[in-house]
């Protein structure tokens, strides 16, 4: 049996290892080098279960000799990884007629009936496979209750109740090994992140019964609350129990500590409580993690059953990594490993309870995550008035558009009918953390009534209160219970650890003063993109800027982008102020011009109004600038050589900028950035525009300034003709989003529509708008980067699409020597964290 790698008796020096046996097989090895006094227990393996599925038994008998002639037994799953999960435990395996005669003498005819009928119950349903309801009709307790649940298995399953320990022992384990193959336990499991074929091995224990005379029973303790981590002994015992069976509700069981609520362990047993927590304080620091054990009592002697690693909320498990750290039980290299990056996404935002309940309506893409609830507005307008009052709204928009940036910031979340992970919506929503569900196709939107049907049939209206969970994708009926953001002190010590250990810097896209400060709290390396447009669509500024799109000659224009300059100008130098000397890369003017145009009859004639100019006018000049696929038309760095009055304001204000932020800050590091390049000359142009502006503002101000100016990369073209481009960069900048769009031929708005049935048939891997095509896209990226260093070795090479908050696609872009990743603010933690790990993995091989 000892050397035995199919069934192992677990000791102290066995070949018992988790990628073997199993994660409970492992700790019940360590419970044992801890010298704690843990039952006989024998491992089977993993291939061991594999063989038992296909119909092939070890030698039971050799199992079961093991143990003492008269000894019970319950069997536990092992997996890899406990989250994996597996089949329930069963418990009291060889108990039978004949013992039931003798445990009635020596722990009393009730115990000794109910650890019989808990065995035939489990049993008929776990392994026999018969339907529970057979036991309905069983009543009261003892031997009647046992007699019954007798009958009632004889006649559901025609034969009597196996008596051999060994033929019960040989079915217990046949079911959990084929329950573990069985198909929708494959699916869990990878839904947990479990490998498909990962493998279960099997724990058989000898049972410790909890039951009959003196103090007996069972309970779970740790040392810490599973929902914020704060040091706390918590858990439950129950009198005359097995198992887990204290924390099923039961009135009579018994706080662990002395509590006003009841009766605890600690006064009724305060040896065996004083023990416990003994054991429990030597699991955490010998087995370097917080532990719930699982332990039974027996006449007063305490038996540790298992241990396990203590379920936790996001927020304590940043808690729990970070304490363990504290206290030099782990190293902070691995606290930082043993947080997933998922898991700050819901400390960052305000989330569902997970105990609330869903109504559940309607399902979208999860395109920014958070919940918020709010009375449904259908349009900005409704949104901002909304929010005047100091009522919580969610804006319903079939797809948002600049036009609706200042209603998405009123609003407490966005919820439209069409998009994707990178539409407009998602994008906006990711940068300023609103909870936002984008492509909800299965939810009939109107826009004309204001109403949203769902698909049983179900019609909101506007006023309708409704929740919307960015993190999942659901939209839910009424309000449900929320749970709030938790970023405390050790979510800050965690994350200055990662600033510590990562070798790729984290940027933020951010294009106002409050997307910059929230940046700036996360500890984001600078802003690695900053959307100019945006600026453009408050209200004050949108008339002006329709006056420069309306203006017939380069004078006009000018003369009017003169009233934008002082704004665009005060908004860099707030952006400058806030980063205090680091990096800002500002994008020049990139959408088309009509975007900037009403569309509809009312604002078309209030915008006729404001110029003095007939409707007639407006709509056919309106007319006139329509494009049939507007992303490919006159925009980004074409526009900047078409108009180029636009750029040279904005380079004007930001230079001016620099010099008013430098006048009583740190230097200022500005960064301007070319939007849609396709060609060199492109580049040549526009620097030289722009190089005059800076002299020409130097000369004015007599102050001298150091600019860096480089390119977005978001042209197949761009990448591929990198070692022509780079010569006359400080640096190249992948704007993903759209080199994606353009490399897939796909409309990053509109893919959302099928992109899950592409991904369920396995056309794609995952929505490549979502996680870097590394095959397609990123060979891209990395012929751009070698071409580019090649040309310009010195050249400074980043990511600046929402890939970039990517955990998979940032290590891609670190194997591929990019200097930096940037992405949304809220995402800025997630990718730190990220970037730490993968560092640190590399250290540790």
């Amino acid at each position: 049996m000892q050397n035995n790698p199919d069934t192992t008796l677990v000791t102290q020096t066995a070949r018992i290892a988790n990628a073997t046996h199993g994660g409970r097989a492992k700790c019940l090895q360590r419970l044992l080098r801890l010298d704690l006094p843990v039952p006989r227990t024998v491992a089977l393996s993993f291939g061991t279960v594999d063989r038992i599925a296909s119909g092939e038994l070890p030698n039971i008998d050799s199992v079961v000799d093991e143990f003492p002639k008269d000894a019970l037994l319950c069997v536990r799953p092992s997996s890899e990884d406990p989250d994996w999960g597996g089949p329930g435990a069963v418990l009291n395996i060889g108990m039978n007629d004949a013992r039931f005669v003798n445990f009635s003498k020596t722990m009393g005819e009730e115990a000794a009936a109910a650890i019989y009928t808990r065995f035939i119950q489990s049993y008929a349903i776990n392994v026999a496979r018969l339907d529970p309801d057979m036991f309905d009709d069983v009543e009261g307790e003892g031997r009647a209750a046992l007699e019954q649940t007798l009958d009632a298995y004889e006649l559901e399953a025609e034969e009597k109740f196996p008596q051999s320990r060994r033929t019960q022992l040989a079915a217990v384990v046949r079911s959990m090994a084929r329950a573990w193959s069985g198909t929708s336990a494959r699916l869990l499991r990878q839904a947990k992140g479990a490998p498909a074929d990962a493998g279960l091995g099997l724990v058989v224990q000898q049972m410790i019964f909890g039951l009959g005379a003196g103090q007996c029973g069972s309970g779970v303790l740790q040392l810490v609350d599973s929902d914020t981590g704060a040091p706390q002994v918590t858990g439950r015992y129950l009198s005359q129990s097995q198992g887990r069976d204290a924390l099923d509700g039961d009135e009579e069981a018994l706080y662990l500590t002395r509590d006003p609520r009841g009766p605890s362990l600690e006064e009724k047993l305060p040896e065996a409580f004083e023990t416990l927590k003994t054991y429990a304080s030597l699991m955490r620091v010998r087995l370097r993690a917080e532990m719930q054990v699982e332990f039974a009592i027996d006449d007063g002697v305490v038996h540790i059953l298992d241990g396990v690693r203590v379920s936790r909320s996001s927020r304590a498990a940043v808690r729990i990594a970070v304490t363990l750290a504290n206290d030099g039980i782990i190293s902070r290299e691995e606290a930082l490993m043993r947080v997933q990056p998922r898991l700050l996404t819901e400390l960052l935002h305000r989330q569902i309870d997970p105990n609330a309940r869903r109504d559940v309506v309607g399902k979208g893409i999860a395109a920014s995550p958070g919940a918020a609830t709010g009375r449904l507005v259908f349009d900005s307008a409704e949104a901002q008035a909304s929010a005047s009052r100091g009522e919580a709204c969610i804006l319903v928009r079939r797809e948002t558009s600049s036009e609706d940036v200042r209603g998405m910031h009123a609003a407490k979340a966005v919820l439209t009918e069409r998009g994707g992970i990178t539409s407009h919506a998602a994008v906006i929503g990711r940068g300023i953390g609103l909870p936002c569900v984008v492509g909800a196709s299965s939810m009939v939107f109107n826009q004309r009534d204001k109403t949203i049907t769902s698909k049983d049939g179900r019609v909101f209206h506007a006023g309708d209160e409704m929740t919307v969970d960015g993190s999942t994708g659901q939209i839910l009926a009424g309000a449900a219970a929320m749970r709030e953001a938790a970023l405390d002190d050790y979510f800050q010590q965690l994350m200055a650890w990662a600033s510590d250990s990562a070798d790729i810097k984290v940027r933020a896209n951010a294009d106002t003063p409050l997307d910059a400060q929230t940046a700036r709290n996360f500890n984001a390396e600078g802003i690695g993109l900053c959307r100019t447009e945006h600026m453009f669509f408050d209200r004050g500024r949108l008339t002006v800027m329709r006056e420069m799109i309306f203006a017939d000659t380069s004078d006009g224009r000018r003369a009017v982008l003169e009233r934008l300059l002082p704004m665009q100008r005060d908004d860099f130098t707030q952006l400058f102020r806030i980063m205090e000397g680091k990096p800002v890369c500002i994008r020049l003017f990139d959408p088309p011009l009509h975007e900037f145009l009403p569309m509809d009859a009312s604002g078309q004639r209030e915008l006729a109004e404001a110029l003095g100019l007939p409707r007639s006018d407006v709509t056919r000049r309106i007319e006139a600038m329509r494009e049939y696929n507007p992303m490919l038309g006159l925009r980004g760095v074409r526009l900047g050589i078409t108009v180029p009055e636009i750029y040279e304001m904005q380079a004007r204000a930001i230079f001016e900028a620099i010099v008013d932020a430098s006048e009583n800050g740190a230097p200022v590091m500005a960064e301007i950035m070319i939007p849609l390049v396709s060609a060199r000359r492109e580049v040549e142009l526009v620097k030289a525009a722009i190089d005059t502006v800076a002299l020409a503002v130097q000369a004015e101000r007599g102050v001298e300034f150091v600019y860096r100016l480089g390119v977005m990369v978001e042209t197949p073209r761009a990448a591929l003709r990198a070692s022509e481009i780079a010569p006359h960069c400080a640096f190249l900048s992948f704007g993903t989003n759209d080199l994606t769009q353009m490399t897939y031929g796909l409309s990053r708005d509109d893919a959302g529509r099928f992109m899950s049935d592409y991904v369920q048939q396995g056309v794609f891997d995952e929505d490549p708008f979502h996680t870097l095509d590394h095959d397609g896209v990123g060979e891209l990226l990395v012929l751009g980067a070698q071409r580019g260093r090649a040309a310009q070795p010195g050249i400074t090479l980043s990511v600046c699409g929402e890939h970039g908050g990517n955990p998979e696609s940032i290590a891609f872009c670190r194997a591929a020597g990019f200097d930096y990743v940037s992405c949304s603010p809220f995402r800025v933690p997630v990718a730190r964290l990220a970037a730490a790990q993968l560092a640190i993995a590399d250290k540790i091989g």
